[in-house]
């Protein structure tokens, strides 16, 4: 993110007065298309696969992929079999529902996707329609479906929205594009059936009841095939730090509460990486997302690794979660509307 948005989104910069009056017809034109959707009933095939969506109000990164593996990995432990639906954020622009197979690249099927296919192995659609993507999820037998991202795609039924927050950043100014980050108003987490805070203790701001979530790094993996590596191994040292996140700084400052020596490299979310973001005139290591490693099947990368993460709540909050979850299922899709 440019140093003068977040200076705009996340400062006091007194710019975002000017564009105050633009954010307040950003929110009527939000409203009535979702006023306009919801009169709809939901879509009967997509009814017929519950649809739990995991998404944001604010732009950029707020952790919603690991939470959505850790949803699939809860859920399998529990004998539901699930799936996952997402628009293909990074790759083609598919409008035809596709399954995802192992020979599928991220410039096709998009970074996140993928990512949640290798790590998971469970069934992932990628459409620009997620209603049709459900339907599709469908004809694999899958009992439940989990949307990454997708809150404000109000076509798509759904029996449960959670909505993850980056606790760092908050809200920020508490406006609306493009005076602010949001995209839709803050009143917005009042209709929502779980918040999820990733990675601050509970602010004012929060409702009663929100959950709090952790990212916890695991072992280093190796793009060349060597076996994985303890992050502690790279305490001290100097390393390449590449993220094509949509929060790169809180990957560099997971390096650096390791002891870490970062020359960072931020890169725009989902950005299409080039040996030449990767390769650098030294020897110091590389590290880089989960994220963006599935982009770099192709490549000859042998000093290069990533730092998988993991989504960790506490025994209370997670079982209310997923408690939460299950409950809001069985009762089938109860929201949503139809297609234009």
């Amino acid at each position: 993110m440019p140093g003068w948005l977040a200076r705009l989104w996340y400062g006091r910069s007194a710019w975002r007065w000017a564009l105050w009056p633009v954010s307040l017809l950003f929110i009527v034109v939000v409203s009535l298309r979702r006023r306009r959707y919801l009169r709809r009933g939901p879509l009967d095939g997509a009814a017929r696969v519950p649809v739990v969506v995991v998404g944001n109000i604010s732009v950029g990164g707020t952790g919603k992929t690991p939470l959505v593996i850790w949803l699939v990995e809860q859920l399998r432990a529990r004998q539901v079999h699930v799936g996952v639906v997402s628009r293909g954020y990074g790759g083609r622009e598919l409008r035809q529902p596709r399954l995802l197979a192992g020979s599928d690249s991220a410039a096709e099927v998009g970074d996140e996707p993928l990512l949640i296919s290798r790590r998971t192995g469970v069934p992932v659609v990628v459409c620009v329609d997620r209603s049709a993507a459900v339907r599709r999820l469908g004809e694999e037998g899958v009992a439940l479906a989990i949307s990454d991202d997708g809150l404000q795609h109000y076509a798509m039924a759904r029996a449960m929205e959670i909505v993850v927050v980056d606790g760092e950043r908050g809200l920020g100014n508490g406006l609306c594009l493009p005076a602010g980050p949001l995209r839709e108003p803050v009143a917005r987490l009042g209709e929502v059936d779980a918040l999820v805070v990733n990675g601050a203790q509970r602010e004012a701001w929060m409702p009663a009841g929100s959950v709090h979530m952790q990212l916890v790094p695991g072992d280093l993996v190796s793009l060349s095939g060597s076996p994985n590596m303890p992050l502690e191994r790279l305490r001290g040292q100097t390393v390449h730090a590449v993220a094509g996140i949509g929060n790169p700084q809180r990957f560099f400052a997971t390096l650096e509460q390791a002891g870490v020596q970062v020359l960072a490299h931020p890169l725009a979310d989902h950005a299409k990486l080039r040996a030449g973001d990767l390769l650098f005139d030294d020897d110091h290591p590389v590290v880089m997302t989960e994220k963006d490693a599935v982009k770099c099947h192709a490549m000859s990368l042998p000093r290069h690794w990533y730092l998988p993460v993991q989504a960790q709540f506490s025994a209370g909050d997670g079982a209310a979660l997923l408690d939460a979850v299950m409950a809001s299922t069985r009762a089938g899709c109860t929201r949503g509307a139809c297609d234009d």
